[in-house]
């Protein structure tokens, strides 16, 4: 039997579990869609590893070694032993989603068609829509195979398959646009040793430490946080399905309550969102004291979204210091930096007009003409370093560069894109050597005493008359520029023009509010002139635009470059 110290896959550790702790929980689903309050169904270390055993055994009969295969499951429990039971057989994992998530049917068609998996796993419930999404989008060659009517005794007939920390485990899809989804390989050592490195950083401990999500586990952060990390910490994982937490918020912190020692992750909108959401009638029940970290990442951070949420639960007596601001992204399994345990969230105001010429230069709190940037922390076991995006040397503390990092956990390429992968994934810094080679996240970021400040995406960086704007500032100005604008729900890029680059928003109105309710022209001018005062940047187009009709990623962010691509388009 592999140690704790020394297993190079999750199923090796969930194996490890069940012979230590048979009878301990290791996994919960809150299931709010057959009871109002919530259905709690649990499995053991020794059952989940059974359940794993047996439809590895199945799988192996349907696929070879190393072939794709599709999970196309609802948010279960059968989507953890789905997940663990192919990586147990020796496949490789893609984790996806059912077809009948709102919103994502073209984006689960493209990724199937860019992996092409000889078979798909589903439930009973949901095997005919699989069939029917399978056959209306030209792929019904694919097989279908349901791994809940599986016998546990098949478990039984269970031979292990030798795997390396270099084999691949799974594929994860990035959140990008439908046409440029890409399969990001993630080997056994890679999510083994991220998984190791969240468990330090965020100190869970066994016996002291339960992971508590809601986010779709076909995300990496949903992923790693419920089934990655409770599988090599040993931990309990409790979870529940994302429109679970999106019709009543309050679920999520009520589990975080009922559970001493939990550990979370959420974007952070989300915290905006719960905080805004929770009734006054429902604190005095809330025990959030035990809470022991609240990870933050997978967008631009706000502090007004931070301090909203300890501000609204401090009289259940949740800690300022449980917050953790973190960066990473899927490339590198999921976690590059974080913040030092029992500090508090930090934040900096920088001039604006330094940081448009690449450079952090810190000014008062309070002071007119700066951004204000919340810190993600410092690398969790990983090298991490700030260059120079085309002449890839290393830049200074306080200097503006593309985040480049370099570590066990930073995934092997792009699923048969070997041109894409080398370009991303060999980097190498000017002046090294060639074997040295380093990721290129495409993020922009600088260090500022110890701390990562990440300013941007590349790509969606707005340059207009030589100076450097941030998409995700403007939209803040931009959402603040009118009452009729719904937060978070706008966009800002760059669009060629005969005069140059220029800059574009488009803005949903807000839910509450009709179009006719609206006065279009101050509207448009309220917001021309916040830009304008703000960024000293002339809009060259300002549209308000209808409700939920600005493309998302499969996670919900905003799809700034589908967003430009459909306006270009018109």
């Amino acid at each position: 039997m592999p140690s704790v110290a020394t297993a190079t896959t999750l199923t090796s550790q969930l194996t490890t579990w069940a012979t230590l702790d048979p009878q301990g929980t290791a996994v919960s689903f809150l299931d709010y869609d057959t009871a109002a309050n919530g259905s709690q169904l649990s499995l053991t270390w020794l059952e989940l590893d059974r359940r794993v055993a047996a439809v590895a055994v199945s799988l192996r009969t349907q696929v070879n070694r190393g072939e794709p295969v599709a999970v196309l499951v609802d948010q279960s429990l059968d989507y953890v032993v789905a997940f663990l039971a192919v990586l147990r057989a020796g496949a490789v994992a893609v984790p996806l989603f059912a077809p009948d998530l709102p919103g994502h049917a073209d984006r689960l068609a493209t990724v199937l068609a860019d992996c092409r998996p000889p078979l798909v796993l589903t439930t009973r419930a949901g095997e005919q829509a699989v069939r029917d999404f399978l056959t209306e989008r030209g792929l019904d060659p694919t097989a279908v195979s349901t791994v809940d009517d599986v016998s546990i005794d098949l478990a039984d007939q269970f031979e292990e398959v030798r795997l390396d920390a270099d084999d691949l485990a799974y594929l994860q899809y990035t959140s990008g646009s439908t046409g440029s989804a890409r399969g990001v390989m993630i080997t056994h050592g890679n999510v083994v040793a991220n998984a190791r490195q969240c468990a330090t950083a965020y100190e869970m401990l066994r016996g002291h430490a339960v992971t508590v999500g809601w986010l779709p586990l076909f995300h990496d952060l949903g992923l790693v946080l419920t089934i990655a990390v409770p599988m090599v910490a040993g931990i309990r994982s409790v979870f529940m399905r994302p429109m679970a937490f999106l019709e009543r918020p309050v679920r999520w912190v009520r589990a975080l309550s009922a559970n001493p020692g939990a550990v979370t992750a959420a974007p952070n909108f989300a915290y905006a969102y719960c905080a805004s959401k929770v009734a006054e009638a429902d604190k005095p029940r809330l025990r959030l004291e035990s809470v022991h970290a609240m990870v933050d990442g997978s967008e631009p951070l706000q502090l007004a979204a931070i301090a909203r949420f300890a501000d609204t639960f401090a009289e259940c007596g949740l800690r300022p210091g449980a917050h953790r601001p973190s960066y990473g992204l899927a490339e590198g399994t999921v976690a590059v930096t974080t913040t030092v345990a029992g500090t508090l969230p930090l934040a900096r105001s920088f001039d604006r007009s330094a940081l448009a010429t690449g450079l952090l230069a810190e000014l008062p709190s309070g002071s007119t003409g700066t951004v204000e940037m919340v810190a993600c922390g410092r690398p969790m076991g990983q090298s991490v370093l700030i260059v120079d995006p085309v002449t890839h040397r290393e830049l200074p503390d306080a200097t503006v560069g593309e985040i480049w990092v370099t570590g066990s956990n930073v995934g092997a390429g792009y699923w048969n894109r070997p041109e894409e992968s080398t370009a991303t994934f060999g980097a190498v810094l000017a002046g090294g050597h060639e074997d040295d080679t380093w990721l290129r996240t495409g993020d922009l970021g600088a260090f500022h005493e110890g701390d990562l400040f990440v300013t941007g995406r590349i790509k969606d960086l707005i340059i207009v008359d030589g100076r450097n704007h941030y998409p995700q500032d403007i939209e803040q100005t931009v959402e603040r520029g009118h009452e009729a604008i719904r937060p978070r729900n706008t966009v800002a890029f760059s669009v060629p023009t005969p005069d140059g680059e220029r800059a574009v928003v488009l803005a949903e109105r807000a839910r509450s509010l009709s179009a006719e309710s609206v006065d279009l022209t101050a509207l448009l001018a309220s917001v021309r002139a916040a830009v304008a005062r703000r960024h000293g940047l002339a809009l060259h187009d300002v549209r308000l635009v209808e409700p939920d009709s600005l493309a998302r990623t499969s996670s919900g962010k905003i799809a700034r470059s589908t967003c430009r691509a459909r306006y270009l388009a018109e």
